[in-house]
């Protein structure tokens, strides 16, 4: 039993599982921000354009009854099948998968930048032989020849 628990100590406290759970805590907040953005600033203006239409109560009641809003159809308890909620849900998604999009695309931009960029030379050559050779040298050592102190590279 103390086995168990040791190990599933080690699960836990490895740095992908908090990691995962951070990127959950995180995802979850951006959810929330992502439904606002939608809901009360995004909708607003698309319903204006629409002949002031408000998303929230598009709905189509399968009872046949004719309710105002969703909210008294739900209060009645008709069965609705809520459109108007399901098109909010498709612009959050599609707004979620843009913004992840971008930012899976800038972090592979910054680690094809850091793959692309020049190593420290570790080498260098010697003037007199032409030999490669550590860039530390100070000696040739195909030539023997002794090197000045400021490090040549080739390349």
């Amino acid at each position: 039993m103390r086995n168990l628990f040791g190990e599933f100590k080690e699960f836990a406290l490895r740095g992908s599982v908090i990691d995962l759970a951070i990127g959950i805590i995180i995802g979850a907040a951006f959810n929330d921000i992502v439904k606002s953005l939608v809901n009360d600033i995004i909708m607003p203006p698309i319903g204006l354009l629409l002949n002031n239409v408000d998303f929230t109560n598009l709905f189509i009641d399968l009872s046949g009854d004719d309710y105002e809003t969703l909210a008294a159809a739900q209060e009645a308890g008709a069965a609705p099948i809520n459109y108007g909620l399901f098109i909010n849900t498709v612009i959050n998604f599609l707004i979620i998968a843009l913004v992840v999009f971008l930012i899976v695309r800038q972090i592979n931009r910054m680690q094809r930048e850091e793959e692309e960029a020049p190593a420290e030379p570790t080498t260098k050559e010697c003037p007199y032989c032409f030999s490669t050779i550590p860039i530390q040298a100070t000696r040739c050592p195909q030539c023997t020849s002794e090197l000045a102190e400021t490090p040549q590279t080739s390349g």
